[in-house]
């Protein structure tokens, strides 16, 4: 065989990780993690203070800027609100440095704000990225009802199942007993009945405060101790969580759930069903899809903002649906380079 030949037929791409000249490509992943770890490190001052809105303006304020800077034309479709109530990363808002694919952007600065006031584990910076017009519109209904786990049972649960059954079929795609799962739940009272519920059918529950989108990659995630997330959360959360699991392989179910009659006639008018069950691809519906997010406390996922006397440290994790890459970047940062977003006594 001669050396063009060779050339030829090892030098190319399979066509499932091709991607387009207007489409996302692998280049963005760092990116992303450039932002987010930003995000952390401005509201990694405000850890443990008790002042999780000037925490989050801190986070906000450091992602906005950055992202300015990351070559793609986005979109803030999971933001901070509208225009008229957050100046800063709002729905619509247009991000990026213009130029580049154009993507849907979901932003949450910090994903358990109280938890960053109160010094709690499990909150983080969080930014997800996918084609434009892919990702699901939350607007009409705030909460949605949730189940995921990885991508053993995937193909198995069903929202619709009883709790009981959903964990028997877990428990079997995995090849342990119900007794060995972990469910991971928001310490919520409405979640009293579900919780009854998980217990009577012999598996354990594990309460977190906030921060239900490192508890959905955990259930996604092999290694973590968490077999399965279910429960009542944030629909944007649950995009963005979908954008993660497009890289795991694990599934997100999902359920609108109006808390009044005036959300649900909302959901209504806007055309959706209440009683569908919204699978992953549902919520996000492109293959080719970015989940960057970095550590602002300790957590199960990643671990936290940490100091050292000329340094600042940062664990992140960027992950890309296309090529099912997932990497954990360890940050070292001067902090001299990073003292205008240092807390001022």
């Amino acid at each position: 065989m001669s050396p063009a030949s060779m050339t030829q037929k090892y030098s190319t791409i399979s066509p499932s990780l091709a991607v387009g000249h207007d489409e996302p490509d692998r280049n963005l992943a760092l990116e992303l993690v450039r932002v987010t770890e930003a995000a952390a490190i401005a509201g990694g001052h405000w850890v443990g203070f008790g002042d999780k809105n000037t925490a989050d303006g801190a986070a906000v304020d450091a992602m906005r800027s950055f992202l300015q800077t990351v070559h793609f034309n986005g979109v803030v479709v999971i933001g901070e609100g509208e225009k008229d109530e957050a100046p800063m990363l709002f729905n619509g808002e247009r991000v990026g440095d213009g130029t580049g694919p154009e993507v849907d952007v979901a932003v949450d600065p910090i994903d358990g704000t109280r938890l960053t006031a109160l010094g709690i584990n499990n909150a983080l910076a969080v930014l997800a990225v996918a084609e434009r017009g892919s990702m699901f519109d939350p607007s009409a209904v705030f909460y949605m009802e949730k189940l995921v786990t990885g991508p053993e049972a995937a193909d198995m649960v069903d929202l619709r199942l009883p709790v009981k059954q959903n964990l028997h079929l877990i428990a079997k795609a995995k090849g342990v007993k119900v007794n060995q799962l972990n469910v991971m739940i928001l310490d919520r009272d409405r979640h009293r009945p579900l919780v009854e519920e998980i217990r009577e059918a012999g598996a354990r529950t594990k309460f977190i405060m906030d921060g239900d989108v490192a508890g959905a990659i955990a259930a996604a995630r092999s290694g973590t101790g968490v077999d399965a997330l279910m429960g009542i959360g944030g629909t944007p959360e649950g995009i963005v969580a979908a954008c993660a699991i497009k890289s795991l392989g694990g599934v997100i179910q999902g359920r609108l759930w109006p808390t009044s009659d005036e959300e649900k006639q909302k959901a209504i008018d806007a055309g959706h069903d209440l009683e569908r069950v919204l699978s992953t691809n549902d919520l996000v519906s492109s293959d080719n899809c970015y989940f960057a997010a970095t550590g602002i406390t300790d957590g199960d996922l990643l671990k936290g903002v940490r100091y050292s006397k000329d340094k600042v440290l940062t664990q992140s994790i960027v992950m890309r649906s296309k090529s099912g890459t997932i990497r954990f970047v360890e940050g070292e940062h001067q902090a001299s380079k990073w003292e205008g977003y240092a807390r001022k006594n």
